[in-house]
């Protein structure tokens, strides 16, 4: 058997950031397991073909990796975004994203959990300022990345003995192609929301592509997890650390009248 002196399985690391992430660490020795529907094309990373809302599949991939290499640091980057009225959202649409965007991070960490626990690991799952600041017209994916972050809190607290440290890592907006995979409801669906919507889109559109590059988020993802003592929650640069502080100081009233501006409602 290969023998590796680290194992990282990054979940979702076909494209954006955690194909940067892959990047990254096979570059620097690691062994890299990408498990995801599509194949990262680093040809030093090994890929699982696995979709991480079906059935027992994705887990059952974990387990083999942790079975035939060990598991030193799992970093889930899956995601999925609906731009849509609460009012009018299908409960399908919105199950789906919570299986992609908490359970499918909530079953990963279970997965990995029983192979760190004997030496250590770390754990990063990949949330969004949108946990913190809501995004317009996109109540679900924040919601999803809110609750992201309180199993990451209370992970932090249970798995802490056992020298496995948990971070929820904040991008904010990232110049990846996840702005045009968002599903966006038509018009006729929207009903009269629908100018508000695509006005939302836009501005989310655009913030997320003037944003920051998936290498320059890659990398500060790569440093938290050779950090001895990570943050808990960690925003990724100087501006959305910045922008999420302020979120959290200033009248609640008062950060969505500024939220709503962003977005041009």
């Amino acid at each position: 058997m290969e023998k590796y002196k680290s194992t990282a399985i990054v979940v979702g690391g076909s494209s954006g950031i955690g194909c940067e992430i892959c990047a990254r660490l096979s570059s620097r020795s690691w062994n890299v397991i990408n498990i995801s529907r599509n194949p990262c094309k680093n040809d030093k990373v090994k890929n699982i073909s696995a979709d991480v809302v079906s059935g027992s599949t994705f887990t059952d991939a974990i387990t083999k990796t942790g079975e035939k290499y060990g598991i030193d640091a799992l970093i889930y980057c899956a995601g999925f975004s609906m731009a849509a009225p609460i009012e009018y959202a299908k409960e399908s649409d919105y199950r789906y994203l919570f299986d992609v965007n908490f359970f499918g991070a909530l079953k990963a960490v279970q997965a990995v959990i029983p192979f760190m626990k004997t030496k250590g690991g770390r754990i990063i799952l990949v949330g969004s300022l949108g946990g913190d600041i809501p995004i317009m017209f996109d109540a679900f994916y924040s919601a999803s990345k809110a609750a992201l972050e309180m199993l990451v809190r209370e992970a932090y607290c249970e798995l802490k003995p056992y020298n496995i440290r948990i971070t929820a890592f904040l991008p904010g907006g990232t110049a990846t192609g996840f702005t045009f995979k968002r599903k966006v409801y038509t018009d006729d669906e929207n009903k009269a929301y629908a100018p508000a919507v695509n006005k939302a889109v836009v501005a989310l559109s655009e913030m997320e592509q003037k944003g920051m590059s998936p290498a320059e988020v890659a990398e500060d993802i790569y440093k938290l997890i050779l950090t001895d003592k990570p943050p808990v929650v960690k925003a990724c640069g100087f501006k959305n650390s910045a922008y999420r502080i302020a979120s959290h100081v200033m009248p609640e009233k008062l950060m969505l009248y500024f939220n709503d501006r962003v977005y041009k409602q």
